[in-house]
């Protein structure tokens, strides 16, 4: 069974940092690009950063370059996703899913987890 965990979110002020956490099971991460997604209120999800399996490519949406990094450790199944200079506008629920874009878009999601940034 498929199981994608995200875990890291929470309340922060603008100009400050997160680290998002995406724990996989059932899944092996050499087999899908795998990354992040968001979907601010009333809006619709959108991907936000994605990472190659075959060669550790990265995407960022135009809005995060600069500011997010998306990293994976192979040993840990694990997907991160390190925010920074965090932004009112970055406000949304966050979900790790596989594959994502541009290399596909999403057949596994985790839950999701709230990103609050205040002004």
């Amino acid at each position: 069974q498929v199981q994608l965990v995200e875990s890291g979110g929470g309340l922060v002020q603008s100009g400050g940092s997160l680290r998002l956490s995406c724990t996989t099971s059932g899944f092996t991460l050499d087999h899908y690009a795998i990354g992040w997604f968001r979907r601010a209120p009333g809006k619709e999800r959108e991907g936000v950063s994605c990472i190659s399996s075959t060669d550790d490519r990265t995407y960022y949406e135009d809005s995060v370059k600069g500011r997010f990094t998306i990293s994976v450790d192979h040993a840990e199944n694990t997907v991160y996703l390190e925010m920074n200079n965090l932004k009112p506008e970055d406000t949304a629920v966050y979900y790790c899913g596989a594959p994502c874009p541009p290399w596909g878009w999403g057949a596994y999601w985790g839950q999701g987890t709230q990103v609050t940034v205040s002004s």
